[in-house]
């Protein structure tokens, strides 16, 4: 559904976009991951059609976006990272908007508003001003606007930064039902075939994808399912409870064996040298009570995303 080959973009001196290729089949959410600058707004830019790269190729749907940049696009429905839709405007005065603007007649926009109003929970609101609506709400209308035309790719920029965590859970959910392998799951009946790019600066939302792709710096760094990434540190992920913690922290951070330490609410997960586990617990349960710091659990985890990038994150770094 997705190609891109090379693709490279630089705004003067900075290179925002750096060598990156990626392939996204059709019923596939797939996670754009990276701190802010990272590249991945100029990436869907780019897979819009919105920039052109300095080289490389890309193609949605098997269209060219530099030889056939109409025909993708009439493929894609895209979601920015601000809100971009007109607040002056009704909910659905909105998304009839942009499905006129893409040529349907009233006799196909009006009954698929209403049937996208409804699957996104948006049908009570339908004359409501845009400006009037939450955060959250503002998000549900974007993403009914992306989907009026139909399109069998949906390029979503952040969409739930800034939104309760309610509302992520309900945008989570209709994406999920957007690329359901179950017939008919969506207004258009073709959910099946819809293929999502989301860039996300959240772990929790990386996990829910079904491959992942960490960005740095313009490149692609590391790619694949959350499970395989995650398991690359198996083995390696403690985690570590006590009082107090900034000391038992302190301690840590000097052993030998361990590579990084960091807080996760009121516990520590440090990352150790491989087949290393068992050594640093048992060095570290008896360091720890000698400078009068209290250890009440410390115990091997199953590593997460978020230790995923902080260990890819020193790997680029040299550290």
């Amino acid at each position: 559904m997705i190609t891109a080959t090379n693709l490279s973009k630089s705004f003067g001196s900075v290179q925002a976009v750096d060598g990156l290729s990626l392939n996204i089949n059709g019923g596939e959410i797939y996670g754009l991951v990276g701190s802010d600058g990272a590249g991945k707004t100029t990436t869907l830019r780019l897979l819009v059609g919105a920039l052109k790269p300095d080289s490389g190729e890309a193609t949605v749907c098997g269209c060219s976006l530099t030889k056939q940049v109409e025909q993708a696009r009439a493929n894609i429905g895209y979601l920015s990272q601000r809100f971009s839709l007109y607040e002056d405007l009704t909910v659905l005065e909105n998304i009839r908007f942009f499905a006129e603007v893409r040529g349907l007649k009233a006799d196909e926009w009006l009954p698929r508003c209403m049937d996208i109003l409804a699957f996104v929970g948006l049908a009570d609101f339908k004359d409501r001003r845009a400006g009037q609506l939450s955060g959250g709400m503002k998000q549900k209308l974007g993403l009914a606007s992306a989907l009026v035309t139909r399109p069998r790719v949906l390029l979503l920029d952040e969409p739930t930064t800034g939104v309760d965590p309610v509302t992520r859970q309900d945008f989570w959910q209709l994406l999920i039902r957007l690329v359901s392998l179950t017939p008919g799951p969506s207004p258009d009946g073709r959910g099946e075939n819809v293929a999502v790019i989301i860039s996300t600066p959240y772990m929790d939302e990386a996990a829910r994808c079904a491959r992942v792709g960490f960005m740095r710096a313009g490149r692609l760094i590391a790619e694949g399912a959350p499970s395989e990434l995650r398991a690359t540190l198996a083995g390696r992920i403690l985690e570590l409870r006590g009082q107090p913690l900034s000391l038992l922290r302190k301690i840590a951070a000097e052993d030998k064996d361990v590579e990084n330490v960091q807080a996760f609410g009121d516990k520590l997960h440090l990352r150790v040298t491989a087949s290393r586990a068992e050594s640093v617990i048992a060095r570290l349960r008896d360091a720890i009570p000698a400078r009068a710091g209290s250890l009440s659990e410390a115990r091997e985890v199953p590593p997460t995303l978020e230790d995923m990038f902080i260990a890819l994150f020193e790997s680029e770094n040299g550290e």
